[in-house]
């Protein structure tokens, strides 16, 4: 098989060179395969593009002449539709393969997003949000099974690190630039918006080879690769790298159920519980926070000012880190940087002024780069390799549902005071984070089976 790991930078044999600059370099990029680093390319592209949705409450109100109401109504309808794709995507990467269900939901994306901006009439708006909140996060279930397929298990925290660092960087750009093209006209948002959700579809289709790996009893390969060398061979690559040698088709012994098998992981159902509970709390930065701050008497200049903190330090940060916790137990660094989360959390109680805000954003957003690629790599443990894709889409299922809670919730803690707000959500990421450490035991085993 052709080698498809990436050679370190002044390295052409991919030979490590420990000297310098170089010798850096590669304990931070090398070694993960070319395939990743075109899904790499891609989610950076689709976030730099991913302008529409942090502005679409204000182009609803500003550009469709909508009530602050109607906007929440139809921006609930987008976080629904979000929702209820992740488990369908799942099983769409599961049983069609990755790269199809990935390609297939950013050309989705590319649509609604051309709808959305042609609709006019209450219901079309309506109609094309919800059908753009199925669309826009289906590829997430994929791409988390395509990085469990493609990556060892040591490399697979920096490789799901090296994913939200691009949605950061990406996400910083996007901010910037979709705040400029919407006053040159909404239409360019969505249309760039479009455009690089094709251009990542279309990066992921000729670039990255389908990994879907056989199941027992198959003798060709199973995906949307058209059976083509590079994919066979990469998969049966992957099913070496995570079987520990076994023959292909996933874990040996494994039950080949779809949706029961799942639902019958308990120690993936309380993963998920923990998750949910998190993001739940995480999300209270971009609900409750600003209505916080705007009490307070803080403007909107002064949010953006603070959280522009987070996305500097993680761009700066996160990637010096990968490696460092690649080579850590997972539960462990995930737990501990989930209790320093909830330290910045809990300070932000007692601050009144934007250098104390300021403060308490560093603090857990520390804590949110050490966790930054544990999360998909503790769902890559769990699953079985014919199941991943159903694995990251209940996962995605878990984190849209924090999100979706998180302004129910939040509202109502912070209608009793900020400090209640604030002390409560730290202790409810400190729940997370005990849970983690109760199940941390379990996970060390799973990781540790042949099957893993």
């Amino acid at each position: 098989m052709t080698s498809t790991t990436l050679a370190g930078p002044g390295s052409p044999s991919g030979s490590p060179d420990p000297s310098g600059s170089s010798g850096f370099l590669r304990s931070k990029l090398g070694g993960l395969p070319r395939p990743f680093w075109a899904l790499w390319a891609g989610t950076l592209v689709n976030r730099v593009g991913m302008m529409v949705q942090p502005f679409i409450g204000v182009y609803l109100i500003e550009s469709r002449g909508m009530s602050l109401a109607a906007a929440g109504t139809v921006m609930t309808v987008f976080g629904a539709g979000s929702l209820i794709s992740q488990v369908p995507a799942g099983w769409l990467a599961d049983r069609y393969g990755r790269r199809i269900t990935l390609a297939g939901g950013m050309t989705a994306t590319a649509a609604g997003m051309a709808a959305l901006g042609a609709s006019s009439s209450f219901p079309a708006i309506v109609a094309s949000m919800f059908v753009l909140g199925l669309a826009i996060d289906a590829y997430r279930p994929a791409s988390n099974a395509l990085v469990a397929d493609l990556v060892s298990p040591a490399d697979r925290p920096r490789a799901y690190g090296l994913l939200f660092w691009a949605l950061n960087l990406g996400f910083s750009v996007a901010m910037v630039a979709g705040g400029w093209l919407a006053r040159a006209g909404y239409g360019w948002m969505f249309a760039v918006n479009a455009l690089t959700s094709l251009a990542f579809g279309l990066l992921v289709w000729r670039a990255v080879p389908e990994t879907l790996p056989r199941r027992a009893g198959r003798t060709g390969p199973r995906g949307g690769d058209g059976g083509s060398r590079d994919g066979g061979e990469l998969r049966d690559e992957g099913d070496r790298l995570q079987d520990g040698g076994a023959s292909p088709g996933g874990r040996t012994g494994a039950p080949r159920g779809g949706l029961a098998a799942l639902l019958g992981d308990r120690l993936m159902i309380v993963y998920c519980l923990i998750s949910l509970l998190y993001n739940m709390a995480y999300s209270q930065v971009f609900t409750t926070l600003p209505v916080a701050m705007s009490g307070s008497g803080f403007s909107t200049v002064d949010y953006g000012l603070v959280i522009a903190v987070n996305g500097v330090l993680i761009v700066v940060l996160q990637p010096l880190t990968g490696d460092w916790v690649g080579r850590r137990d997972p539960g462990t660094v995930f737990a501990a940087g989930l209790i320093v989360i909830s330290a910045g959390f809990a300070l932000t109680a007692f601050v009144s002024s934007i250098a104390g805000y300021a403060v308490g954003v560093v603090v857990w957003t520390l804590g949110e780069i050490l966790t930054a690629g544990l999360p998909g790599a503790i769902v890559a443990i769990l699953a079985p390799s014919h199941l991943r894709g159903r694995y990251a889409g209940m996962y995605g299922l878990a984190m849209s549902g924090g999100a979706m809670l998180a302004p129910l919730v939040g509202t109502r803690l912070l209608a009793a005071g900020p400090v209640t707000l604030w002390l409560t959500v730290g202790g409810v990421i400190l729940v997370a984070a005990a849970g983690l450490l109760a199940i941390r035991p379990a996970l060390r085993r799973r990781a540790a089976s042949p099957e893993a």
